[in-house]
């Protein structure tokens, strides 16, 4: 498996969604000002214990702390005031799939999807999830129910793309990477996806080509 591809095909996607719709918007900060939000919050939830707001945050910060456990534990408290609540499931299936908790994980996924079945994050997470259990055709079925759910996210076939480099499925990868680029054209990182495969195809003039229009795209 090549690994820096799969990270740029697979990983970066989920990120981009576990990291930028957080509670707190991932405002740049500092730890120590994280470790003070956090002062601030557990005090104010001292004051509204059964606050899901507060606790969103809350957790959020843990996140950002690299606090994952609480995190957890916080997402399961929110559950029990609302066990349906969408943000909670979310972020704990997130938060498993990193702890490498997959089945806790692929059963908030689940959770989520009963909740709202064309939901794009828990759906993605779900096919990544399987695929760290080693269920290639379970998680392959996930990438592509993702495309036929959305077939105008550049962020579908990206992601379907990086699985199919670690399957070593070169052709299939270039055809979705295309068609991730059709959509964002100037995504330098699916450009770069697409050139490291067109390299391991042996196809340098078109790769060379390809990195002449990313040192363009970079200069502007």
């Amino acid at each position: 498996m090549d690994s820096r591809l799969y990270q740029k095909g697979i990983i970066a996607c989920s990120l981009t969604f576990a990291l930028t719709s957080f509670p707190f918007a991932a405002f740049a900060q500092t730890e120590q000002e994280w470790r003070d939000s956090l002062s601030v919050l557990n005090e104010k939830i001292r004051q509204a214990p059964r606050s899901v707001d507060l606790r969103l945050r809350k957790a959020a910060v843990n996140i950002e702390l690299g606090q994952w456990s609480y995190a957890v534990d916080e997402y399961s408290r929110i559950l029990e005031l609302d066990a349906k609540n969408l943000s909670a499931l979310y972020y704990r299936a997130y938060v498993h799939n990193h702890e490498r908790r997959y089945e806790l994980a692929k059963q908030d996924y689940e959770a989520c999807l009963t909740i709202v079945p064309r939901n794009f994050e828990a759906q993605l997470g779900l096919a990544i999830v399987k695929r760290n259990m080693g269920q290639k055709v379970e998680a392959m079925d996930g990438f592509n129910q993702l495309i036929q759910m959305f077939p105008d996210s550049a962020i579908a076939y990206a992601a379907r793309a990086g699985y199919e480099v670690e399957l070593k499925q070169y052709e299939l990868a270039l055809y979705d990477w295309d068609e991730a680029i059709s959509r964002q054209p100037e995504n330098i990182e699916y450009l770069m996806s697409k050139a490291d495969v067109l390299l391991i195809l042996k196809r340098q003039k078109e790769a060379n080509a390809l990195m002449r229009r990313i040192r363009a795209l970079e200069k502007h």
